[in-house]
């Protein structure tokens, strides 16, 4: 019987941004009011009765194409493509999700827990076929996301677009959320829709264009600054690793000398410019006097972070082992400390720190380090996509939570189509090493 080379973990991303759209069309949500909705009474922001049975309904499409993988993998008798890459997902979740669930200071069950693990497990037995046809439908389903969101500008505008917003590059101009929860989020989505663009490229030239207009559209009106610098980095890695060597080859070529003239003399007036900049136009007290600014002042404080941070300090002070426990940020816990916009840590390390205790974080430090040397090694097999997907989660990470384990949302995106990079990059080695490793007495057969 003859066995499937590629399942069904494609619908997995197109099914959670399907709950995530339709919880935002039906909502009836005025962007620009999101903070206040927070702020206001637990009740205030009920949500709809038909939410709850869609999230059912694609749990269990999730949870069917995750068993049809891994069942499929188990019958097969394949290995697992990095046993490094799934002992430190286990033992991260295991440190920073089941324990705190059992042992934090305020334990607390829940089903959705679950999802993760399962998820992430036949994630981490992804093939390159897979990884492709994930990467594709991802693709279609984000750029759908996206393109949906604009149509609904002229209609339903308070719904997508933030009127309130005053942080921005220009003066007036509202914030784009399309239908994300924020347009951070909505800043996220569209860095991954066009790195999943770049690593799998529409077959027709136009829609190529029209993708990447919209992409870069999205991301410049959702006016997130930490969307823009994942960007411009994940752009920089996906760069260098597929046109470095060849850049490299050309310098030291002689019949190429004229490019590597070229690209000496650029070197050297970037560095004449660097130090224009720091002797002669005094950049050190324009740094000064910018941090002496209302601007400047938020920046220092992240925006107000720092007195999140603070909090989740002295919650890992009073349970350093294991933590708070999941509950940690939920509607009890920010109406005692009266920060009703403290929906997690606003770091990744604090908010694992506090939630899971020591024990979660070291686990967090353990597994970033994996997903980091990884990364590294296989750039060049996955011609930098796996490098760019983690360092938008390591920018990400920095004021947001992206590697959360606590049930699926769209923190979850991001992290989950780094595994699937770095699982199929590591399977299409497998092969090789299985023959090599085949005892005699099989192949004599």
């Amino acid at each position: 019987m003859m066995k499937r080379t590629s399942g069904y973990l494609y619908w997995v991303f197109p099914g959670m941004l399907s709950v995530v759209a339709l919880g935002a069309l039906i909502s009836g949500r005025d962007l620009s009011q999101a903070f206040n909705d927070l702020a206001g009474p637990a009740g205030a922001g009920v949500q709809h009765p038909l939410i709850p049975w869609a999230q059912r309904l694609v749990s269990l499409v999730l949870l069917g194409a995750s068993a049809e993988r891994i069942f499929n993998h188990v019958s097969m008798h394949k290995r697992m493509p990095s046993v490094l890459l799934t002992s430190t997902f286990l033992i991260y979740w295991v440190c920073s999700v089941a324990a705190p669930a059992f042992f934090g200071s305020h334990p607390q069950l829940a089903h959705e827990y679950l999802y993760p693990l399962v998820f992430g497990f036949a994630c981490l037995l992804t093939t390159v076929p897979e990884r492709d046809k994930i990467l594709e439908a991802s693709r279609n389903a984000l750029f759908l996301f996206m393109l949906v969101g604009v149509a609904l500008i002229p209609v339903a505008f308070s719904l997508v677009m933030d009127a309130s917003y005053n942080q921005g590059l220009i003066p007036g101009l509202p914030r784009f959320g399309g239908l994300a929860p924020h347009p951070v989020a909505m800043g996220m989505f569209s860095v991954t829709a066009m790195l999943c663009l770049w690593a799998r490229p529409f077959r027709r030239r136009w829609l190529q264009r029209a993708a990447w207009l919209l992409g870069l559209g999205v991301l410049f009106v959702a006016q997130s600054k930490t969307a823009w610098i994942a960007f411009m980095l994940c752009a920089l890695a996906m760069t260098v690793v597929r046109n470095g060597p060849a850049a490299l080859n050309r310098m030291g070529d002689p019949k190429e000398a004229s490019f590597g003239v070229g690209a000496c003399l650029s070197a050297i007036a970037i560095a004449v410019a660097l130090i224009w900049a720091l002797l002669v136009a005094d950049v050190g007290s324009d740094v000064a006097g910018f941090f002496d600014t209302a601007q400047g002042a938020q920046l220092v404080s992240m925006t107000g972070r720092d007195q999140i941070w603070a909090i989740a300090i002295d919650e890992w002070r009073s349970s350093p082992l294991f933590g708070y426990g999941p509950g940690l940020w939920n509607d009890e816990f920010r109406a005692s400390i009266n920060m009703p916009n403290a929906t997690n840590a606003h770091n990744q390390f604090m908010d694992t720190l506090a939630r899971s205790g020591g024990v979660g974080a070291a686990a967090l430090v353990l597994y970033a380090l994996v997903l980091l040397v990884l990364s590294l090694r296989y750039a060049s097999a996955t011609r930098g996509l796996s490098l760019a997907l983690f360092l938008a989660l390591a920018l990400l990470s920095i004021s947001e939570v992206p590697l959360i384990l606590f049930g699926y949302g769209t923190e979850l995106f991001a992290h989950l189509l780094l595994i699937i990079t770095l699982a199929s990059a590591a399977s299409a080695r497998e092969p090789a090493a299985q023959a090599r490793a085949r005892p005699f007495y099989r192949t004599a057969s």
